[in-house]
C-alpha cells in the first residue's frame, strides 16, 4: 500500500486538508459506536474507514484536480449520504452531484455542519442495522 503523504499538497490546500483529517479523527473519537478509524490511501486519495465496527462509509478527503484552490471531502455515491447533507445544509455548503463537499482554502468550514454530515457518514451502516431491526 502507497503511503499517505501530504506534503504532495500545495501549502494551502495541505493545511486545510490537514484540518479535514483531524476533524475526522475527532469526529470518530467522540461518536459511539465508531470505534478504531483507519486512515489507508484509496483510489489514490487519504480514506478513513470503520474497520473494527463497520460502523462507517468510507470518507476520502483529496485536492480537486485542475482547480488549485479547492477541495474536497468525498463519500461513497450510492450511500444516499450527499443527498441528506443537501437536505440539512443546503446553502451552508457546496456540493458537487451526489459524491462531494466541495472547499475554496479561501473560505472558512462549516465547521459545526461538516462535524455533523462526517459523524452520519461514520454511522452510516450502524443506522443502517437499526432501522432494519426497527421494521
Amino acid at each position: 500500500m502507497a503511503r499517505l503523504d501530504f506534503g504532495i499538497y500545495p501549502k494551502p490546500v495541505r493545511e486545510k486538508l490537514l484540518a479535514l483529517r483531524q476533524m475526522i479523527f475527532d469526529v470518530a473519537k467522540a461518536t459511539p459506536g465508531v470505534g478504531r478509524l483507519e486512515e489507508a490511501l484509496r483510489w489514490g486519495q487519504p480514506s478513513y474507514i470503520t474497520p473494527e465496527t463497520g460502523s462507517g462509509s468510507t470518507i476520502r478527503i483529496d485536492q480537486i484536480r485542475h482547480e488549485p484552490t479547492k477541495y474536497a471531502m468525498y463519500f461513497i455515491c450510492t450511500s444516499g449520504l450527499i443527498d441528506d447533507f443537501k437536505e440539512l445544509y443546503r446553502g451552508k455548503m457546496k456540493f458537487e452531484g451526489n459524491r462531494s463537499i466541495v472547499f475554496d482554502v479561501a473560505d472558512r468550514l462549516p465547521e459545526e455542519a461538516l462535524r455533523h454530515c462526517i459523524s452520519l457518514a461514520l454511522t452510516y451502516h450502524l443506522r443502517k442495522k437499526q432501522r432494519a431491526s426497527q421494521e
